[in-house]
């Protein structure tokens, strides 16, 4: 799919500035001087193409007293798509990714508690009978990934 100058406008606007209210899209056709519908149709095809994963806030898990931790495991890569399904399988897991190198995969989970975490944590041990080595993280520091398009 080849963007043109709307879309990237479009994708500007979800990044930084997404309209909190009734009709989001409403209000970013009004900014861009098209339909709503115009807009919608674009978001759309952007998230079938895969340029948008996702669309959602960004909530911070300590402010409302949930736990997070970075998880770390090896595993072989004939058994990686199935470790991915698995994984991702838990809706408390936000990333899950391979990486060069060992450990290669790599999941963050966001949990209501510590003890939910941990059960996840022990159920895909279990069931891949390995170690995922747990890395809670001890100090924040948020970095402002915004892409200017």
């Amino acid at each position: 799919m080849k963007m043109d100058n709307i879309d990237k406008k479009i994708l500007n606007i979800i990044n930084k500035e997404f309209p909190v209210e009734e009709r989001p899209y409403k209000k970013i056709a009004h900014t861009l001087g098209i339909t709503e519908k115009e807009v919608i149709r674009r978001v759309s095809m952007l998230k079938q193409e895969g340029i948008i994963r996702r669309i959602g806030g960004v909530i911070d898990p300590k402010a409302i007293g949930w736990y997070s931790t970075l998880c770390a495991a090896d595993i072989s890569p004939e058994r990686i798509e199935e470790f991915a399904l698995v994984v991702n399988s838990y809706t408390e897991v936000t990333h899950n990714y391979v990486r060069s190198g060992s450990p290669n995969c790599w999941f963050t989970i966001i949990a209501p508690s510590k003890t939910r975490a941990s059960k996840i944590i022990s159920e895909i041990k279990d069931r891949f009978s390995i170690n995922i080595v747990e890395l809670p993280a001890r100090r924040i520091f948020k970095i402002d990934v915004g892409f200017n398009l």
